[in-house]
């Protein structure tokens, strides 16, 4: 007769394969049904993948994502790219890397310039990491930065956004450091995995070896405070040596070592 998952670990698993499994959201020692996943495996497959999906196509909505108060507390306002629609988006990737000329004078006018760190928030690939990540992450990057007496920007939302769009706001706002929290593209593991995609004084000649990133911003994954830590100090190393990208090596602190699996 079949069993479930939970006595299959049970029955069939030595203790130092169950514990290797909880230190892991990976799909590995499932167990099969012949040579396929057993059942229980192939809908939590088919659930994750659709996850995946209605992150990647849905359309960010401020209210609905972040509520009346957290809008206002932040002053969240949004800006769009060139492209127009989320399919324009996943066909045409230049057009989510430049911001609409409407988009370039409303910043130019609502934002102040030349501040030490300018924080944006992209939707990026995954709106459901936006929605999870930022209430909890945003208030500690500010607190962080003006503890450290850094002027900071005011944050805004950018819809149908790439990465590339970190040149516009340095060309636009010439911050020192400008900070992108962006939803990261979902995998079969977690749809809610965010960004931080950071670049010293970025501007329109600066590529992917210009910018430094800190990913896997989630709740299995590096936690809100962690990441507002790592996002800070590794501001405060670009500020320091005035530059940015390949050359930086973010410094991080020593992590105790965890306990031995043992057998």
């Amino acid at each position: 007769m079949p069993r479930d998952s939970d006595s299959f670990l049970a029955a069939d698993f030595p203790e130092v394969l169950r514990k290797i499994r909880e230190r892991t959201p990976a799909r590995i020692l499932v167990g099969r049904a012949g040579s396929a996943y057993r059942t229980s495996t192939q809908l939590e497959l088919r659930e994750a993948h659709a996850a995946a999906r209605d992150a990647v196509h849905a359309e960010l909505d401020l209210e609905s994502v972040f509520g009346a108060a957290f809008i206002k507390r932040w002053n969240l306002f949004e800006v769009c790219t060139e492209a127009c629609s989320k399919e324009e988006y996943l066909l045409q990737p230049d057009l989510g890397r430049r911001l609409s000329e409407a988009s370039r004078q409303e910043l130019a006018s609502r934002c102040s310039h030349e501040n030490d760190i300018q924080i944006a928030i992209g939707d990026g690939l995954s709106v459901t990491a936006v929605a999870a990540q930022i209430p909890a992450l945003l208030p500690l990057l500010e607190v962080g930065a003006h503890a450290r007496c850094w002027t900071v920007g005011n944050p805004f939302v950018i819809r149908h956004c790439r990465v590339g769009v970190l040149n516009e706001i340095g060309e636009l706002l010439a911050p020192k450091v400008a900070v992108l929290l962006i939803g990261e593209r979902p995998g079969l593991a977690t749809a809610e995995s965010l960004s931080a995609y950071m670049s010293y004084r970025p501007g329109k000649t600066h590529t992917d070896a210009n910018r430094n990133l800190i990913s896997n911003i989630h709740s299995r994954g590096l936690k809100a405070h962690a990441a507002a830590d790592r996002i800070l100090n590794l501001a405060a190393q670009m500020m320091a040596l005035m530059i940015s990208g390949f050359s930086v090596r973010e410094q991080l602190p020593a992590e105790p070592s965890g306990p031995a699996i043992q057998a």
